[in-house]
């Protein structure tokens, strides 16, 4: 199978962790900072959590679609990315904290399964750091 190139994502970053990024058109346009140090900055980890939960959204709709089953307007998801460091050498972990109210948890459980099967930045992290997915 060929793949096909559906969005391309052109950021410009100067300054690393205290710097800035923008998009190409403009749409992102945010200063940086090191996690927890004072100023009006964001980071990457907060950045990453923040794609992966609205990617997620997405493919648990995708799914919960192909089950016929309505998602509620009240979904949610708490995405929290750690920056770890051991060893003198960093790393991520993540933890995807999803409310589904009004479904059933067997159901809401098949739905985040198949969401996490399915979603670019799940694929991209499987086996590369440890992540947890719960429905609370």
């Amino acid at each position: 199978m060929t793949e096909k190139t559906l969005y391309t994502a052109r950021v410009h970053t100067t300054g690393g962790r205290e710097g800035a990024a923008r998009s190409s058109d403009g749409r992102l346009d945010v200063k940086l900072s090191i996690p927890g140090a004072p100023g009006v900055g964001t980071n990457p980890e907060q950045l990453f959590a923040a794609g992966w939960s609205a990617c997620f959204e997405g493919a648990m709709g995708i799914a919960a679609k192909e089950m016929k089953i309505p998602l509620p307007a009240d979904l949610a998801i708490d995405a929290e990315i750690d920056l770890n460091l051991a060893d003198g050498a960093y790393s991520l972990g993540a933890r995807l904290n999803v409310r589904l109210p009004g479904i059933d948890p067997e159901t809401a459980r098949a739905i985040v399964d198949a969401a996490h099967r399915t979603c670019p930045y799940s694929r991209a992290t499987r086996g590369n750091i440890n992540v947890a997915i719960s429905l609370v």
